[in-house]
C-alpha cells in the first residue's frame, strides 16, 4: 500500500470528522428551546438573572454561534468535550463512565453476528443445506426494513414472557446481555451472510479453483485454503460500514432494555436538550466509524497480496 493511498484515506477520515462536527453543532443549535433556561430557570432554583447569566458564561452560551464553534472545535481537537449541563462534570466523565458498556456490548453483538454468517455461509457451499443461499439471498432486505428496537421488544415477548427464557426480573451478567446482543447481531448477520455466500460462490467459480480440485484436492482444503480467503475482501468491505449500524444499534438497543451506556446517555442528554453530550456522543461515534473503515483498508494488502504494490482497493 503506497504512502499516496494512506494519506488519501487519512485525508477524507478527517474530513468525515470534521464533517460530522459541523453537521452536528450546526443541528444542535436549531434545536427548539433553551437548555439552560430549562435546566436552571424552568424549575424552582430561584436563581437570578445575573446568576443565570454567569452560568451562560461559563458554559459559553452567552458568544456568538461563530465563536461557539470555533471554541468548540478547538477544544475538541485538544480532547476536551466541555461540562454538562445536566450533571455539572466534565463529559469526558460521562463519556468514560458509559462508554465501556456499549463497546462490550457492541463487541459481543458483532463477534456473534460474524460467528452466525460465517457458520451459515460455510453451511450453504455444502449441497443438503443448498437453500440457505436462496433465503438469505432475500433475508438482509428484510432486515433492513424491521427497526432494531421492534427486534428487541419481540425477542422479550417471546424468550421473557412466553418461553421464560431470559428473565426481566434481576436477571444474571450473561443473562441480562443475552437479548441484546442477539436484537443486534442477527440483522448484521444477514447481511455479512449475504455478502459472504455471494463471494464465496464468485470465488468457487475462478479458473484456479478447477485447477485445484482437478489436482484432486479435497473439498475442505480448496474451500478453506483457497476459495474462503479470496472471498474476504467484499466482507471486509461490508463488516467497516456495518460499524456505524453496530453502534447505532448499540445505542437504541440499551435503550429498549434499560441497560447502562451511551444509549441511555444519550436518550437523557435528549430529553435534557444537553448539547455537549451529544455532540461528543456523535464524534466519537464517527470517530469509531472512521478509525474502523481505515483499519479495514489497511487490512486489504494482508489478506490479497496483490494490493501491495500500489493496485487499486476495491470501493
Amino acid at each position: 500500500m503506497s504512502a499516496r493511498f494512506l494519506g488519501q484515506r487519512l485525508a477524507q477520515a478527517l474530513f468525515v470528522l470534521w464533517a460530522t462536527f459541523t453537521l452536528s453543532f450546526v443541528l444542535l443549535q436549531l434545536m427548539p428551546g433553551d437548555a439552560i433556561l430549562i435546566r436552571f430557570v424552568g424549575g424552582d432554583m430561584g436563581l437570578s438573572p445575573e446568576a443565570v447569566a454567569g452560568i451562560r458564561a461559563f458554559y459559553g452560551a452567552d458568544a456568538p454561534v461563530w465563536q461557539q464553534y470555533g471554541q468548540t472545535l478547538l477544544s475538541f481537537l485538544r480532547g476536551e468535550f466541555g461540562f454538562s449541563i445536566v450533571s455539572g462534570v466534565s463529559v469526558a466523565q460521562e463519556i468514560a463512565a458509559n462508554l465501556p458498556a456499549t463497546l462490550w456490548l457492541s463487541g459481543l453483538a458483532f463477534a456473534a453476528a460474524l460467528t452466525l454468517a460465517v457458520t451459515i455461509a460455510l453451511l450453504a457451499t455444502l449441497p443438503p443445506f443448498a437453500f440457505l443461499r436462496e433465503t438469505f439471498a432475500s433475508l438482509p432486505g428484510l432486515m433492513v426494513s424491521i427497526p432494531v428496537f421492534w427486534i428487541g421488544v419481540v425477542l422479550i415477548q417471546v424468550f421473557s414472557f412466553r418461553l421464560g427464557l431470559v428473565s426481566v426480573i434481576a436477571p444474571g451478567p450473561w443473562e441480562r446481555l443475552a437479548l441484546p446482543v442477539a436484537a443486534i447481531a442477527v440483522p448484521i448477520a444477514a447481511h455479512i451472510a449475504q455478502v459472504l455466500i455471494r463471494s464465496l460462490e464468485a470465488a468457487s467459480a475462478q479458473p484456479f479453483v478447477a485447477v485445484v480440485r482437478a489436482k484432486g484436492a479435497s473439498p475442505a482444503h480448496v474451500l478453506f485454503h483457497h476459495t474462503v480467503r479470496n472471498a474476504l475482501l467484499p466482507v471486509l468491505t461490508i463488516g467497516g460500514l456495518l460499524v456505524g449500524e453496530l453502534l447505532t444499534s448499540a445505542v437504541v438497543t440499551e435503550a429498549v432494555f434499560g441497560l447502562n451506556g451511551l444509549g441511555s446517555l444519550a436518550v437523557r442528554s435528549v430529553r435534557n436538550q444537553d448539547t455537549a453530550v451529544l455532540q461528543a456522543i456523535v464524534v466519537i461515534s464517527a470517530l469509531a466509524f472512521v478509525t474502523i473503515n481505515l483499519l479495514v483498508d489497511l487490512t486489504y494488502p494482508i489478506v490479497d497480496p496483490r494490493l501491495r504494490h500500489g493496485a487499486e482497493v476495491p470501493a
